[in-house]
């Protein structure tokens, strides 16, 4: 068909300003040739797109047609898609794949991504993968899962190049030569080890390449050696790859021999990783839910909302002590939601960057007293500017001074609160093990309305009435 030619891989074709990914237009015309079956078609747009892009377009399609390209694809797809996969989508491409397809997949994928990989196989059909790969591949695995999640020890993969420090640089190429066929797919550096496989040195691949054969390895080698424990926390291995500016990392045991390599792609995917939990931990949603099904999502989020409603009542609860204020002026039921809003927003602005700087081990016990001293005077400040502006604006509005004074006042109290408050939950939080950016967002709410509620109704109550 003429129309084939027109269409390329990447969805680039039909967006010219857009460089890599597909686009809708792309995923459209994958859809409508699954619906009316048109396979040339179809191969003429898949032949050569990269795994990542197939991923989207998987992910992108839904019921009948995803499952029609699944078939498709079968026996012979790129195992990488496996990987770039969504794991709620991965979870269901694995569903439906034979288990010797999927352990063959296994198989061609590096150890970090084999893993990621088989932890979204169905519990139920774990052994059975198991079962269809070989001794060695089995052994890496079960191993791997022996270490906590999210940590250095998951997060690694075995293939890496060691050589012993008495080497030369002529010895080390020829090794490299020898061993082609088994070396990993993509590396950056060559691990100096001991006798006992402890890494003492590191040399980048250009660095053995600029030197003469006979030069020894012990002579060119970089000795700041910065290794992460297997069971240090992903997040940790990702600040250790910012401090340093590092490329790769070799990964130790207790004993301190070298069991794996850590590479910056890896890394990449763990700060997308966190950044992504914390904003919908924030959000009060614990997970992507994007491509979960409708009931899984709504019992996801109920438990979030229904800490909210107790939240609200609270709050309810405060306006109620002051209802008989409140019928006889009935400005404030206009003006009090403006105080805790701002309450509210001054405060979020403050806890997000307190969150942020404790993930990033920037906010201590050190410099804590500093920070919050500084968050409560930005507080007072804005609490002042937003005081004139908001008592001028109720004054012009009631033609009433007293009642401009009043949501001045409270407003103040209330941004001083929000700023002491944006950055004392989230150290308070992480003191008692809870994660800051599952609860704050819910604690400082409760603070801001509550304070926001008591100081304007309190004062209005014992000024105006």
């Amino acid at each position: 068909m003429s129309d084939n030619a027109q269409i390329e891989p990447a969805g680039a074709a039909t967006d010219p300003e857009r460089s890599f990914g597909v686009d809708e237009a792309f995923v459209r015309a994958c859809d409508q040739a699954l619906a009316e079956d048109r396979i040339e078609e179809l191969d003429a747009m898949l032949s050569n797109l990269h795994a990542s892009d197939m991923a989207d377009v998987i992910e992108e399609l839904a019921g009948e047609n995803r499952l029609k390209l699944l078939e498709y694809l079968r026996g012979r797809f790129d195992p990488e898609l496996l990987a770039h996969l969504d794991y709620v989508v991965r979870e269901d491409v694995l569903e439906a794949l034979p288990a010797e397809e999927v352990a063959a997949a296994i198989t061609e994928l590096d150890t970090d991504d084999a893993l990621d990989v088989f932890e979204d196989i169905p519990a139920e059909d774990q052994a059975q993968v198991l079962e269809q790969l070989s001794p060695s591949d089995r052994a890496l695995l079960e191993q791997a899962l022996t270490y906590p999640e999210e940590s250095a020890g998951r997060l690694m993969q075995r293939e890496l190049v060691t050589v012993p420090k008495d080497w030369s640089v002529g010895n080390t190429i020829d090794y490299l030569r020898e061993r082609a066929a088994r070396l990993p797919r993509d590396f950056y550096e060559i691990y100096v080890v001991d006798d006992d496989r402890k890494p003492v040195g590191t040399i980048p691949l250009s660095r053995l390449m600029r030197n003469q054969r006979d030069v020894r390895i012990d002579d060119i080698m970089l000795t700041d050696v910065r290794s992460a424990q297997v069971e240090m926390d992903q997040e940790d291995v990702a600040l250790m790859f910012s401090q340093y500016a590092l490329v790769s990392a070799p990964v130790v045991n207790e004993g301190g021999q070298i069991v794996g390599v850590i590479t910056a792609d890896d890394v990449v995917h763990v700060i997308h990783e966190e950044a992504e939990e914390d904003i919908m931990r924030l959000g009060g949603v614990r997970e992507d839910d994007f491509y979960e099904a409708v009931l899984e999502t709504t019992r996801a989020r109920f438990s979030w909302l229904l800490v909210n409603l107790c939240t609200a009542i609270v709050a309810s609860l405060v306006i109620g002590l002051f209802d008989a204020a409140i019928e006889k002026v009935v400005a404030l039921a206009v003006l009090m939601p403006i105080v805790a809003s701002m309450g509210g927003n001054a405060g979020t602005q403050t806890l997000t960057v307190a969150v942020r700087a404790l993930a990033m081990k920037e906010l201590t016990a050190t410099n804590a007293a500093r920070i919050v001293g500084k968050e409560v005077i930005v507080g007072g400040i804005n609490g002042l500017l937003f005081a004139l502006l908001m008592g001028g604006i109720a004054w012009g509005w009631f033609g009433d001074t007293t009642m401009g004074l009043v949501i001045g006042v409270a407003m103040i109290v209330n941004l001083l609160v929000a700023g002491f408050a944006g950055v004392a939950i989230p150290i308070v939080l992480q003191r008692m093990k809870v994660d800051p950016a599952v609860a704050s967002a819910v604690v400082l709410t409760t603070v801001t309305d509550v304070v926001g509620f008591l100081a304007f109704l309190g004062l209005a109550a014992l000024v105006l009435l």
